[in-house]
């Protein structure tokens, strides 16, 4: 059985633009925040290919890997994930043909098979472009040619890519990509940070399918867990408003941008959204170092996970450090 030391912990940030801030703001942070979470032990610092959303500042996401990879030294920096079907995957190999090239054996590539926005949005991302979520595990396939060694008969290559063999994740919220990944011998991320009611099955449908490839010889986990740590339960209830207030939003089809904590959500949702949000949010590590530590320990016995990555969406930059600090001595126990 697993232990939480025995477990690698990353970071998932959906560089969050604050009411008020902008997005300049956002992705210095980032930065920051992937400085501190190398210092304080993280395996890698993930961004989230998202259009259209006022609130979530990393949709030209390779460009912020290039800025987060070039300010940092160690940590893994990756997509988590690139929404395959709004690019050409030719168009994907060289972007982290590049990033690999630049940053040689520290750049994942994860990749997912949702557009990451709404339908309208999507068209304007893909203009002529007759891609889709039907077309992902082709596509998939296609972009790991172009990063893999280059055969005598392949006519089209990337530059940079060919060869770079970036280490390619498949991310899902169901169990389409649970069986791909498990199929093609790849590690899998569950987007249990927003869809944990099909982590379970998502898990053994994945271990169930898996094949050992050239990549791994078994299967390899990663969960998605929402994260506020505090000193206390009572702070971390606090600051966890401001999570609540933005997936409120997000059900309401409203501005995403970050909300200050407020004492009581009372009256600001209804019992039925406050239902939706707590089954949205139904793997949220939210509490005390202790009171954390507790849960965790559940987690990794009912799912024996290889690695958990954790996205902490708190108003105050000062407070999502202090959280992932506070992370980081528990996971190292």
């Amino acid at each position: 059985m697993k232990r939480l030391s025995d477990i690698k912990f990353s970071t998932l940030d959906l560089v969050p633009v604050r009411e008020n801030g902008s997005a300049a703001q956002s992705l210095h942070n980032s930065l920051d925040l992937a400085q501190h979470v190398e210092k304080f032990g993280y395996n890698r610092f993930w961004v989230a290919e998202h259009h259209n959303m006022d609130g979530i500042a990393s949709s030209a996401t390779s460009v912020l890997l290039g800025y987060l990879a070039g300010g940092t030294s160690s940590i893994r920096v990756g997509s988590g994930g690139v929404m395959l079907p709004n690019h050409a995957p030719l168009v994907i190999a060289e972007q982290f043909g590049t990033l690999e090239s630049l940053y040689p054996g520290r750049i994942d590539l994860g990749l997912g098979r949702a557009p990451g926005s709404d339908q309208m949005t999507a068209r304007a991302l893909r203009r002529e472009r007759s891609g889709s979520a039907d077309d992902f595990p082709q596509d998939v396939t296609e972009l790991m040619r172009y990063l893999g060694p280059r055969t005598p008969d392949q006519r089209i290559i990337a530059m940079p890519g060919t060869g770079t063999n970036v280490p390619v994740w498949l991310l899902g919220s169901s169990l389409f990509s649970a069986q791909l990944a498990g199929e093609r011998g790849l590690p899998y991320a569950f987007a249990s940070h927003f869809a944990p009611r099909f982590m379970h099955e998502a898990i053994r449908v994945y271990r169930n399918h898996f094949k050992p490839s050239a990549v791994l010889d078994k299967p390899y986990v990663m969960l998605g867990v929402p994260l506020v740590a505090a000193d206390t339960d009572e702070q971390a209830d606090y600051l966890a408003t401001s999570v609540y207030q933005r997936i409120l939003a997000l059900m309401r089809g409203q501005s995403l941008v970050q909300r200050p904590p407020v004492k009581t959500m009372d009256g600001l949702w209804l019992p039925h959204e406050k239902e939706a949000v707590g089954d949205f949010l139904g793997l949220a590590m939210v509490g005390s170092p202790q009171k954390i530590r507790a849960k965790l320990e559940v987690l990794i016995e009912q799912t024996q996970a290889d690695e958990l990555i954790f996205t902490c969406d708190l108003y105050e930059h000062a407070d999502r450090i202090h959280s992932y600090e506070l992370l980081a001595q528990v996971m190292k126990g």
